[in-house]
C-alpha cells in the first residue's frame, strides 16, 4: 500500500477512475508515484522527478525512454501531482490545428487561474513546423509541455524547442520489475485478474518475452488469462501463456542457468565442428532474446582459442561479423551470424595459441621479472651503448634467409617452449618452420 502521503499528492476518485472493460494494460496504470515500477533513479525517494512533483513546480520537460517503460503515465502523474490541467495529445494524430486547439484551452484555463500541462506523446514525430508553432507558448508559459519519446531528442526535437525542457531518461524494465508487475496485475481484485493463479514459473516468462515492455507484459498475460478461463485450467501453466503467445515461450534466461547451458551447447558445438548444432544453439540464443553481440563477442573469443593459427582469418572474419551485426542489427544480423558460425564450425582447430599465452603467463609467475638479455635492450644513449645495451643484436631482414640463431629468452627460461603447433590446417606448415627454427637456435646457427 502506498504511503499516506504519496495518497495525498495524488489523490485517486473515490469512484473508480478506469473502464472496467479497458485493456488490463490501462487498467494497471499507476495512480500514485509508488506504483510506477522501475524508475528510482527518478521517482524514488529523493528523485529528481518525485521531488518537482511534491514541490507543485513542474518545469517543461522530455521524457525518454524505451516503449513501455512508463513514459505517459508518468507524465500524467506529474501533471496531477502539481495540480495541472491537462491537455494530451499524441504526435502521430495531432498537427498545428489540434497544437492550437489545445493552447486555446490553455489559455482559458490560464484565466481561470489554473496552469495547463501539455503531453505530447510520440513528440518526435511532431514536424519542424508543428514544432516551431509550440515553441511560442512554450516560452510564454501558457503550456507546461510534457514530451515523451523513444527516440533521441538531441537529434528529433528542435534545438529552441529542447533547451527549454529538461530531459529526463528512463530506463528499459528489468525482468524483475516486470515479473513483479504480473503479479500484482494477476492479485488485484480491483483493477488487475482478481486473484488468478500463476505457475512459479510464468511471471519470469512473461517478463522475459516482454522484452522490457510493461504493456506487452500485461497483454500476454491477459491472453493467457482469457483462455486459462476458456478451458477451466487451475494455475496459469507455462504451456497455456506459450499457446497465448502464439509462439513457444522459450525457457531461458540471459543471466540464469539455462542461458549458460544454451551458451555451453553452442561453443561445444562449434569445436566439435558440428556446424547443424551450433547453429541451432546460436539460433536459440538469438530467439530466447540474447544480444546477438554477445552471441558475436562469444565466437571472436572461439575464434582465436580454438581455431586460432590453423585458420588465421578465423578472427578477421568473427570481428568483422560483431562489426556488421553492430550496424545491423536484426533482423539482417542474423545472415552474418549465420555465415560466422558456419566457417568457424567447419574450420580446422587448433588451441595451440590459447594455451601458448597461457604457459607463457605461467613463466612470468613462476619466475618473476627476468633481465631482458642484453642483445635485445634498447640502446638510445652512449651511455646504454657503452653498457652493452644492444650488443650483438642482428637485424633478421639482412640475414641470408631472414633468420638469426640466437636464442631471445632470458638465460633461465633456456630453450623453453610455450607454443605447440597442431599438423592442422595452416598450423601445420608453422609447425614445420617452427621445428627448424627451434633446431637451429639450439645449435646456435
Amino acid at each position: 500500500m502506498p504511503p499516506e502521503d504519496s495518497l495525498e499528492l495524488f489523490p485517486a476518485a473515490s469512484a473508480p477512475d478506469f473502464d472496467p472493460r479497458a485493456p488490463l494494460a490501462d487498467r494497471m496504470r499507476p495512480r500514485v508515484l509508488d506504483e510506477v515500477v522501475g524508475q528510482r533513479h527518478l521517482v524514488g525517494p529523493g528523485g529528481p522527478l518525485r521531488a518537482l512533483a511534491e514541490a507543485g513546480e513542474l518545469p517543461s520537460l522530455v521524457l525518454w525512454g524505451p516503449p513501455g517503460c512508463g513514459k505517459t503515465t508518468l507524465a500524467r502523474l506529474l501533471a496531477t501531482g502539481a495540480e495541472l490541467h491537462l491537455e494530451a495529445l499524441s504526435a502521430v494524430m495531432a498537427g498545428v490545428k489540434e497544437i492550437r486547439a489545445s493552447v486555446a484551452q490553455a489559455r482559458r484555463q490560464r484565466a481561470a487561474g489554473r496552469r495547463t500541462a501539455l503531453l505530447l506523446d510520440e513528440i518526435h514525430r511532431l514536424n519542424r513546423a508543428q514544432q516551431d508553432a509550440l515553441l511560442p507558448h512554450v516560452e510564454e508559459g501558457i503550456v507546461t509541455l510534457i514530451g515523451a519519446t523513444t527516440e533521441n531528442p538531441s537529434f528529433e526535437v528542435n534545438a529552441p524547442l529542447l533547451s527549454r525542457c529538461r530531459v529526463y531518461t528512463l530506463e528499459r524494465l528489468d525482468e524483475d520489475c516486470l515479473a513483479a508487475l504480473v503479479e500484482r496485475a494477476a492479485a488485484d481484485s480491483e483493477r488487475g485478474l482478481g486473484g488468478v493463479a500463476l505457475a512459479e514459473e510464468v511471471p519470469a516468462a512473461i517478463a522475459h518475452a516482454a522484452d522490457g515492455d510493461a504493456r506487452r507484459a500485461l497483454g500476454l498475460l491477459e491472453a493467457a488469462s482469457a483462455l486459462q478461463r476458456a478451458t477451466g485450467e487451475g494455475a496459469l501453466s507455462l504451456d497455456t501463456l506459450q499457446e497465448a503467445a502464439g509462439r513457444r515461450m522459450l525457457v531461458h534466461d540471459r543471466d540464469r542457468e539455462e542461458h549458460y547451458n544454451v551458451v555451453s551447447a553452442f561453443i561445444k558445438s562449434l569445436r566439435a565442428s558440428d556446424p547443424d548444432a551450433a547453429l541451432y544453439w546460436g539460433a536459440r540464443l538469438l530467439e530466447a532474446g540474447d544480444d546477438p553481440l554477445f552471441v558475436c563477442r562469444r565466437m571472436a573469443i572461439f575464434a582465436a582459442e580454438d581455431i586460432g593459427n590453423a585458420a588465421p582469418q578465423a578472427l578477421s572474419l568473427a570481428l568483422t561479423t560483431w562489426q556488421a551485426v553492430e550496424r545491423l542489427g536484426l533482423p539482417e544480423g542474423r545472415i552474418p551470424i549465420g555465415q560466422a558460425i558456419t566457417y568457424l564450425a567447419c574450420a580446422p582447430k587448433s588451441n595451440a595459441a590459447y594455451l601458448a599465452i597461457d604457459a607463457a603467463r605461467a613463466a612470468v609467475q613462476e619466475h618473476g621479472s627476468l633481465p631482458v638479455p642484453l642483445h635485445l635492450r634498447n640502446a638510445p644513449t652512449g651511455l646504454m651503448k657503452r653498457m652493452g645495451y644492444g650488443a650483438g643484436y642482428e637485424y633478421p631482414h639482412d640475414a641470408e634467409d631472414r633468420f638469426v640463431a640466437r636464442a631471445n629468452l632470458p638465460e633461465e627460461l633456456g630453450a623453453m617452449a610455450f607454443y605447440h603447433p597442431t599438423d592442422a590446417g595452416a598450423e601445420a606448415s608453422l609447425a614445420e618452420r617452427l621445428r627448424d627454427w627451434r633446431a637451429r637456435r639450439e645449435q646456435g646457427k
